[in-house]
């Protein structure tokens, strides 16, 4: 093979040094033996009616009046964009387990519990949660990521479960991911107009579209991206993140903290449910 035609390696995040993936082997309570393969092969797998369509309902209507306020603040205080964040384009309307019970009920519903139980290595802490709002006509994709790229959090495998709130399709910007990469940790990262990029034009990416009820589940180490909407209706998602008891992150500020705050990253044995 000539060096022409050879593929350089991704480069790995400074602080990515002797990572090992761990894959989790014990009874299963959620997924298949097949669906938990696929998850530590290939860093994804989607799970399919999973929630009931009143459930989702109600989240997204909790959701909305949150999102559409940080929208009018997107506006009103930053100029129309701030960071990633854009009006009229996407929205990152983040913790919303301290603003809603809904949320915070959801975040701990039964199916987050036992996939956790299922693919995690130890005990489960919510560790973040966001809805993302992609607007309509926003010819603009979110590019490839991973989302330990974002801030660099140890064990560098966590869960992130992607939720649609309203169907995800290749036309309304649902996520694509890269398989196989999740098990090199976490790469390097630069950041771009529209965010921060780890891959450009990857080969072997897959579409994985979601229907409401569903969820999709990746690794926090599987980059993943998702296209423009270019449909008349927002795509609406509610992403949430489960890391191991005891996980430490990295702060931008330089400051290495325990995620564990305890009003947004409880264990989720904490939360009763109604």
């Amino acid at each position: 093979m000539s060096a022409s035609s050879t593929v350089a390696a991704p480069k790995l995040h400074p602080r990515n040094t002797g990572f090992e993936w761990r894959s989790v082997s014990r009874s299963l309570t959620r997924l298949t033996a097949a669906q938990r393969d696929q998850y530590n092969e290939h860093g994804y797998v989607l799970v399919k009616d999973v929630f009931w369509a009143e459930e989702i309902a109600a989240v997204q209507a909790a959701i909305d009046p949150f999102e559409a306020a940080f929208e009018t603040r997107l506006r009103e205080e930053f100029g129309g964009k701030t960071f990633i964040a854009k009006a009229d384009a996407i929205t990152f309307t983040t913790h919303l387990v301290l603003q809603s019970e809904i949320a915070r009920q959801f975040s701990a519903h039964p199916v987050f519990r036992e996939i956790c139980q299922d693919l995690l290595t130890s005990t489960p802490r919510l560790y973040w949660d966001q809805a993302v709002y992609k607007k309509p006509g926003n010819p603009e994709e979110f590019p490839w990521h991973q989302d330990n790229g974002y801030t660099f959090t140890e064990p560098q495998q966590y869960l992130t479960c992607w939720v649609p709130l309203s169907q995800a399709t290749e036309a309304n910007g649902c996520p694509w991911v890269v398989p196989g990469l999740h098990r090199q940790g976490t790469l390097n990262h630069e950041l771009k107009p529209l965010g921060l990029t780890c891959l450009e034009e990857p080969k072997g990416a897959v579409c994985v579209p979601g229907e409401v009820g569903d969820v999709i589940v990746f690794s926090s180490l599987t980059p993943h991206r998702t296209g423009p909407n270019l449909t008349p209706d927002v795509r609406k998602a509610y992403i949430l993140q489960y890391a191991p008891d005891g996980a430490v992150v990295h702060g931008h500020d330089g400051i290495t903290r325990t995620a564990d705050d305890p009003q947004r990253q409880y264990l989720l044995s904490d939360v009763a449910l109604d």
